[in-house]
């Protein structure tokens, strides 16, 4: 413990050294505020990376020091921490937590598993399905607190009725199954994990005349991926790395009696289940989604209003509903009460506004155009060579250190760099985010990771050794996929700079 603090202490001196030493050299630079602005994004990087103190505690750090040295206006600063990213994300939480609070989500899972069968891949399957669904709507790490308990209650079952080797590796497969699906669900949606909105505000700010990434748009795009990598996820765990024999099953009256114990469902979860739905489809097909043979108009655009309403107001609206209707439960009022603002993140909700900051500050400081005459030595490099570089570098980096504070931080970098290279800024941006949810290999890499290592089922070396093929096969396939599907499903023409990218 005290080495850990040592560590701390010492990042923290050197963070402040670092803004100490670019606020000095700036005195004799042509470009003063980017090499200030260089000092306060080196300062929150270091502090994030090794959490001297809280990350919500740096991620307001750009509003004390963005005015002082003359990077930003108090106000324009202060504008970032609370925008329509930002409400989406608030309104996609409390209508999580309105799912918690009535159960939903455990029901959910449960009918998954008992759908898939009674073998034991097929249950592996189940998991995998039912963490990857509920974690493309709620946090990654609330699916996978409420799907650790499933999971051991088959694994003791699996032990009573098939001890010995065989119990072990289904046990290693399940708790990896909700770690691994927890995190590849989240990035199927913009509000499943915290880099997904990253990437969308930042994008924004960077290329303001850019056309809107919706939610129906990112998930066309993303689904696949995440399909594919939860297929190659239960082929690795069930064939290969914890293949179990044949006749190792667990009879589906196991799952049923744990699926009976919710009793009959309530009159909450329906009216729950049924916003829950409408948000959804409401999402979806906000904006016109094109499946390349084919465009499906989006109901803002019939309304004639798609440039005024966004996902964020699809998210307030309905979480606003459930705190209108009233629960027939003697314990609550409403569907959501007052208590439901204590139960949202505010510390992530800090981070996302302090790397928003942190992208404005790269902006206006003139630090985003400065790295861009830089970084001209290397846009000779071939586009998929490049996405794999990044993607790479991003996965290796949240296997350390928060994969959101790492988002906020390369995403401005990566902006100028597609602008440097002469390429469209989405092929570099939007698989370096997708990357930083491909953290499989260390219990310190993820929440969900942490969660199920702590239930002493899964060593470390069994983590490491999954989650290695993972991230390798993950990398190559976000790549690949990204630099021929981004052409076919959102235009993203590898060969053509894009007009609402060149600097005005």
């Amino acid at each position: 413990m005290s080495e850990n603090k040592t560590g701390k202490s010492i990042a923290l001196i050197l963070a402040i050294l670092f803004l100490m030493f670019f606020i000095f050299i700036s005195n004799s630079s042509t470009d003063s505020l980017a090499m200030k602005m260089t000092g306060v994004a080196i300062m929150m990087a270091v502090l994030w990376v090794s959490e001297a103190i809280p990350l919500g505690a740096t991620s307001l750090l750009p509003i004390v020091l963005f005015p002082l040295l003359g990077i930003s206006e108090a106000g324009s600063v202060a504008s970032e921490y609370f925008n329509n990213t930002i409400f989406l994300f608030v309104g996609g939480f409390l209508i999580a937590i309105a799912m918690e609070s009535w159960n939903l989500h455990r029901r959910i899972a449960l009918l998954i598993i008992m759908f898939l069968g009674s073998g034991s891949s097929g249950i592996v399957l189940g998991f995998l399905i039912a963490s990857a669904f509920l974690s493309m709507f709620i946090s990654n790490t609330a699916t996978a607190l409420m799907m650790l308990p499933i999971g051991l209650s088959v694994v003791t079952k699996m032990n009573q009725l098939h001890a010995g080797k065989d119990a072990d590796k289904f046990a290693v497969s399940i708790m990896l199954s909700i770690a691994y699906g927890a995190s590849l669900g989240g990035i199927a949606t913009l509000v499943g994990t915290p880099p997904n909105l990253a990437f969308v505000r930042i994008f924004q700010i960077s290329f303001p005349d850019a056309p809107q990434i919706s939610f129906g748009m990112w998930t066309l795009l993303v689904l696949p991926i995440t399909v594919i990598m939860l297929l190659v996820a239960w082929v690795l765990m069930t064939k290969i790395l914890y293949r179990v024999k044949n006749n190792a099953v667990i009879s589906k009256s196991m799952v049923k009696d744990e699926f009976l114990t919710l009793g009959k469902t309530s009159y909450e979860e329906w009216v729950v289940l049924v916003v829950f739905v409408l948000t959804a489809l409401l999402w979806i097909f906000r904006t016109d989604l094109n499946f390349g043979f084919a465009t499906l108009s989006g109901w803002s655009s019939i309304l004639g209003n798609n440039k005024f309403v966004d996902d964020s107001t699809v998210a307030i609206f309905m979480s606003l509903i459930l705190f209108v209707i009233p629960s027939k439960n003697f314990k609550s009022k409403r569907l959501l009460n007052l208590d439901a603002f204590g139960k949202l993140p505010w510390e992530i909700i800090l981070l996302f506004g302090g790397g928003f900051a942190l992208a404005s500050g790269f902006q206006s400081s003139g630090l985003s155009q400065m790295i861009c005459n830089q970084l001209e030595i290397i846009k000779g490099l071939p586009p998929l060579l490049m996405i794999m570089i990044i993607s790479i570098t991003m996965a290796v980096l949240t296997e350390f250190t928060s994969n959101t504070a790492i988002t906020q931080t390369m995403l401005p970098i990566l902006a100028a760099l597609s602008l440097a290279m002469k390429l469209n800024p989405m092929l570099l941006m939007i698989p370096a985010t997708l990357s930083a949810s491909l953290a499989f290999m260390l219990p310190v890499s993820t929440p969900p990771n942490a969660i199920v290592f702590s239930s002493g089922k899964v060593t470390i070396r069994q983590m490491f050794k999954t989650g290695l093929l993972l991230d390798i096969i993950g990398v190559i396939l976000v790549s690949v996929l990204f630099y021929y599907l981004g052409d076919f499903m959102l235009g993203i023409n590898p060969n053509q700079f894009p007009l609402w990218a060149v600097p005005k």
